[in-house]
C-alpha cells in the first residue's frame, strides 16, 4: 500500500472513531449551594431559573447535593400540588444522580414538607436531539418509592452548559461500542499494513 492510501485511510479511521464519541455533562442541581431550600421568598424560582440556564440533552445526568432532604421525581400534577404519591424516584441518600434517558420535561420535587412550597422545585426540559427520530416512552409513574443508597439508575433530561463552567460538574466522553469495535479494527488493518 502507498503511503498516499495509508493518509487517507488514517485520516478515515481518525474521522470515523470522532464521529464515534458520544458527549455528556453531569450537571451539579443549584450550583454551589446545591439542592437547598431557596433563602428567602424572591429567590423561590431559584432552581427553575438555573435550570432555563442550561441546555440539556439525553444521556446527561443531573447531580443532586443534600442533606437531611430528598429528591423525588414526579408527575407534573404531583410537581404543581408539591405532593407526591407515587413518586417515578424518590431518593434520600444525600448525592443523588439521575441520568437523562428521553427528551421532554422531568419534574423534581423535594420530599420534605413544606420544602417544596417553599421553591424547593424544578422543571427540566431535555432537547430532542437532530438525529432522533422518534423519543423512546416516557418512563412507568406506577413505581412505588423506595430509598436509595446509591445513585439510581433512572434517567432524566440530559443537558449541555450554555456558557457558565459553574453548573456543570463534570464532562465525559463515552465511546459506542460499534464505533469503538471498527475503529480497533481499522487500527489493526492500518498497522497490519505497514
Amino acid at each position: 500500500m502507498d503511503s498516499s492510501k495509508k493518509i487517507i485511510l488514517v485520516t478515515f479511521i481518525v474521522s470515523f472513531y470522532m464521529f464515534s464519541c458520544v458527549s455528556s455533562t453531569e450537571f451539579e442541581v443549584g450550583g454551589e449551594d446545591g439542592w437547598i431550600v431557596p433563602k428567602s421568598k424572591t429567590l423561590g424560582d431559584a432552581f427553575n431559573q438555573w435550570a432555563s440556564d442550561n441546555r440539556f440533552k439525553v444521556g446527561d445526568t443531573l447531580r443532586f447535593k443534600y442533606t437531611k432532604d430528598s429528591v423525588l421525581v414526579v408527575s407534573e400534577e404531583e410537581y404543581k400540588k408539591c405532593k407526591a404519591t407515587k413518586p417515578q424516584l424518590y431518593s434520600n441518600n444525600e448525592d443523588t444522580v439521575f441520568k437523562l434517558d428521553r427528551p421532554g420535561l422531568f419534574y423534581f420535587i423535594s420530599g420534605v414538607s413544606g420544602h417544596c412550597e417553599k421553591g424547593q422545585k424544578m422543571i427540566v426540559k431535555v432537547m430532542e436531539t437532530e438525529s432522533s427520530t422518534e423519543s423512546p416512552p416516557p418512563s412507568s409513574s406506577s413505581s412505588s418509592s423506595s430509598s436509595s443508597s446509591s445513585p439510581p439508575s433512572s434517567s432524566l433530561p440530559a443537558s449541555t452548559p450554555k456558557a457558565k463552567k459553574s453548573n456543570a460538574y463534570k464532562t465525559a466522553v463515552q465511546f459506542s461500542s460499534s464505533g469503538f469495535v471498527v475503529f480497533a479494527v481499522l487500527v489493526v488493518s492500518v498497522f497490519g499494513l505497514v
